[in-house]
């Protein structure tokens, strides 16, 4: 038992000191404040290299809205319940025609009682960010409850879900069904990376799912298709944000960009959000990659420009 209290007491301690104790890179952030200056509306950057140990940080510990980005904490939940015992990857479940939640997502075009798994959800909750998959997996959890005390076990202050959470309501009006700060969402995908969220197995098959995005236009595709991503996306009228790992040939590197109160409430390819994502991704590329010579093909613009989702 003491054993176990000095490993639980030294992981939140690391967990802190991650938080709070990194060196900066100075010219990465002037960088960052220059591309961002005009931007109108509200935006947090963090970004950390996990080979020299510098992050860069712009309104950082600022919350924003996940919007779909929730749905990482939800993940996190699933595998933790699957560890203790509550769930299994392979639990058999049945779709029910009245859980449908449109927007994003494919099980809403599901046939009533088709047979499904649990692992068919988180697949469809992180790859396509199935907004129908992703609330059955809150449900199964325990709910928002469950996945905040996890949160805040984790050492998380403001990484919280709101939507259908008992005591939230006055934050999910402010911020949707979840909110974060770019520095705690991060934190999460780092660990992950790490092995250290949940467990190896748990953080492998986590990053895994993560590597698989269908939303390749925004922020990846400033990064070569050969190199290998973990993301997830967000976005609503007022806000855009997006988690990226890189795993870079010269080492690898997290950023979480965030938005909100943007004057640009459109959606196609030329929302300024957007734009910044591509911008800013593109940035740290050249950045930590300075003698590539990748970049996008000359015809990715008209390819994916007026897609709809």
């Amino acid at each position: 038992m003491k054993t176990i209290l000095l490993s639980t007491m030294a992981f939140f301690l690391s967990c802190h000191l991650f938080l709070t104790a990194q060196e900066t890179d100075k010219n990465l952030e002037k960088g960052l404040a220059e591309l961002v200056k005009t931007f109108e509306g509200d935006v947090g950057i963090y970004v950390y290299n996990l080979k020299t140990d510098k992050e860069a940080a712009i309104n950082a510990d600022t919350i924003f809205p996940t919007a779909s980005i929730v749905k990482v904490p939800i993940l996190i939940e699933v595998f933790n319940q699957i560890k203790v015992g509550k769930l299994r990857y392979n639990d058999t479940l049945v779709y029910d025609a009245k859980r449908k939640y449109g927007g994003s997502g494919l099980m809403q075009f599901y046939k009533d009682s088709t047979v499904t798994d649990l692992r068919t959800l988180t697949s469809l909750m992180i790859t396509v960010s199935d907004n129908t998959t992703s609330l059955w997996c809150q449900e199964l959890v325990g709910g928002g409850l469950a996945i905040n005390k996890t949160m805040a076990d984790l050492g998380l202050t403001h990484t919280r879900v709101n939507s259908r959470t008992e005591g939230r309501t006055k934050d999910w009006e402010i911020y949707g069904w979840g909110q974060t700060t770019p520095r705690e969402m991060a934190s999460l995908l780092i660990k992950m990376r790490k092995r250290t969220l949940v467990d190896e197995t748990s953080s492998d098959e986590m990053y895994r799912l993560m590597t698989n995005s269908f939303y390749t236009d925004y922020s990846l595709s400033q990064i070569p298709p050969y190199v290998q991503t973990a993301a997830k996306q967000g976005m609503v009228n007022k806000s855009r944000s997006e988690l990226v790992m890189v795993n870079a040939p010269h080492g690898d590197y997290v950023f979480y960009i965030a938005s909100k109160n943007n004057t640009d409430e459109s959606w196609g390819f030329d929302n300024k959000a957007w734009q910044l994502q591509r911008t800013i991704s593109a940035y740290l590329w050249h950045y930590f990659e300075p003698e590539s010579e990748w970049k996008p093909a000359s015809g990715f613009t008209d390819l994916v420009k007026g897609l709809r989702y």
